[in-house]
């Protein structure tokens, strides 16, 4: 159990079942009376917020959660499949939980899923993946005047913007985060 005084940012509580983390606090005490907890919090599930006032003697459940360090396996066209690496036991997630980021997914890739419960809530990609070019126009000579950029699609048919120096076929790195070209890798 946490008490009022333990609140501050970034702390995960449960309220009604829910995993709820809080993205702002403020604490006050008035001249009289008990001192108040003002939070914003945001549902860790659902995304949505909302705005809390506890006094000191509240009570709060800490959530079930659990970080786990998984593999990607396959999507099998309704839920992707992975594996949790010391137990070798298949977590299920859906598509709405993975988000943009599936795009980013490829086979083996090592992520960390959040489960609220043993059910999965999140999914983080690793930081950077590591993609090969197939098909980009060749640079014009003399479009080097600044920091230029062109279209290049990876497989997955994912289109990132690249420096002209990049070819088809070549290696790229991509920061999953963002979507954006991070550097030319060689690969041998």
């Amino acid at each position: 159990m946490l008490s009022a005084s333990d609140l501050r940012k970034n702390l995960k509580i449960e309220i009604d079942g829910l995993p709820w983390v809080i993205t702002d606090f403020d604490f006050m005490k008035p001249g009289k009376g008990q001192a108040m907890y003002r939070c914003k919090m945001k549902n860790m599930i659902t995304g949505s917020t909302m705005d809390r006032t506890y006094r000191s003697n509240d009570k709060f459940d800490k959530p079930d959660l659990d970080d786990r360090d998984v593999s990607f396996l396959y999507y099998d066209g309704n839920t992707y499949v992975f594996s949790d690496d010391k137990t070798f036991e298949e977590i299920y997630v859906t598509p709405e939980q993975v988000g943009d980021q599936a795009k980013f997914l490829i086979e083996d890739a090592k992520c960390t899923i959040l489960l609220h419960n043993n059910q999965a809530i999140h999914v983080e990609l690793p930081n950077f993946i590591e993609k090969q070019i197939q098909y980009t126009e060749t640079a014009v000579r003399g479009d080097t005047t600044s920091n230029v950029l062109k279209p290049a699609t990876v497989d997955g048919d994912i289109e990132v913007q690249v420096p002209l120096f990049v070819n088809q076929g070549d290696w790229i790195k991509i920061d999953t985060r963002s979507g954006e070209y991070s550097e030319r890798i060689k690969k041998s």
